[in-house]
């Protein structure tokens, strides 16, 4: 090897990097927006579209509505501005607050009672195994798979005088019920429709949650000699809390707002015993005054309000808390 190769080889040799040649490490740039600023830029980009649809869809419509009802509103000569007068008529009128006192009423009948039926049919179809399960989670979620319109004609059928329900009465001597035509029997009769339509979904939100308890609650339960009642009611009702809050909520903002089942079985009768709010302004919306619409509109906002203040005060009465593994 010739001098002038060495000298090739040993340049091109790499050199293990000296105190002065080592190697520098090239350090980011640093970016012009903080890096939690990303994070929450990144948050709400993710939300904006729901946001975005809230605002054209809800928020809006909330607003102008509210405008609207501070006017008189005629589709020919135009709107007048007339304030809260409107809300003041709404405010006065027996009407609407007994049609609050009845979708309170039908609420309170079908929503507790649904929440139990639905809680033993919960711990019930979480006790089987396999295609059973299967099928009765199936048969459970029909209901709801069901128009409401063809919940309301069936139960209708079900509740004349010689229909199933008195059928079924008869067999331990019961006399018929006139089930739609009574005042008093009336609303219960439209809360079981309303009762059998909600069992689907809240059965299947309540063994959602039932699968989501560790078995190792129940299993020192037991070797504490605790029974099937007391596990219960120490510890799956507890920390089925939250969701007892959510069913709550949403069933009760739901059912007060209930139309098409009292629209169908017994257009808001007899004597007005199963009117419920929405019937009441969709009744009043159709009435031939100038007025209608104003008023209408108006008694919409004020349920809105009816309903927030009802959610407000199941809130406060039943917190909602966060479990802890032990």
């Amino acid at each position: 090897m010739t001098t002038a190769d060495t000298r090739v080889a040993v340049e091109a040799t790499p050199q293990a990097p000296g105190p002065r040649g080592r190697a520098r490490r090239r350090t980011p740039r640093p970016s012009a927006t903080p890096r939690h600023l990303q994070s929450d830029l990144t948050a709400y980009l993710m939300i904006a579209p729901m946001v975005v649809l809230l605002g054209i869809f809800v928020f809006w419509p909330l607003v102008y509505s509210f405008w609207l009802s501070l006017h008189s509103i005629n589709f020919y000569l135009g709107n007048e501005w007339v304030g809260t007068q409107f809300y003041r008529y709404v405010l006065t009128d027996e009407r609407f607050w007994d049609s609050i006192k009845v979708g309170v009423t039908y609420a309170v009948m079908v929503v507790p009672t649904g929440m139990v039926i639905s809680l033993i049919l919960a711990m019930f179809i979480k006790t089987l195994r396999g295609r059973t399960a299967s099928v009765m989670k199936t048969v459970v979620y029909l209901p709801a798979v069901l128009s409401s319109v063809i919940a309301a004609i069936l139960f209708a059928f079900m509740g004349q005088d010689a229909g199933l329900i008195n059928a079924a009465i008869g067999v331990v001597g019961i006399e018929p019920i006139a089930w739609l035509n009574s005042p008093t029997f009336a609303l219960p009769a439209v809360a079981l429709a309303g009762v059998w339509l909600g069992l689907g979904v809240s059965t299947l939100i309540l063994l959602s949650a039932l699968n989501e308890i560790p078995e190792s609650y129940y299993e020192s339960a037991a070797l504490d000699g605790a029974s099937f009642l007391q596990q219960t009611w120490y510890i799956t009702i507890p920390l089925l809390r939250n969701v007892f809050l959510f069913l709550l909520v949403t069933g009760f903002t739901l059912t007060i707002q209930e139309f098409q089942l009292p629209l169908i079985m017994t257009n808001g009768g007899p004597v007005g015993a199963t009117k419920t709010p929405n019937l009441f302004i969709f009744d009043s919306f159709r009435e031939n005054t100038p007025y209608s619409t104003s008023f209408s509109l108006a008694a919409a906002l004020l349920l809105f309000l009816v309903l927030g203040a009802i959610s407000l005060v199941i809130f406060r009465l039943l917190r909602s808390e966060k479990a802890i593994d032990a």
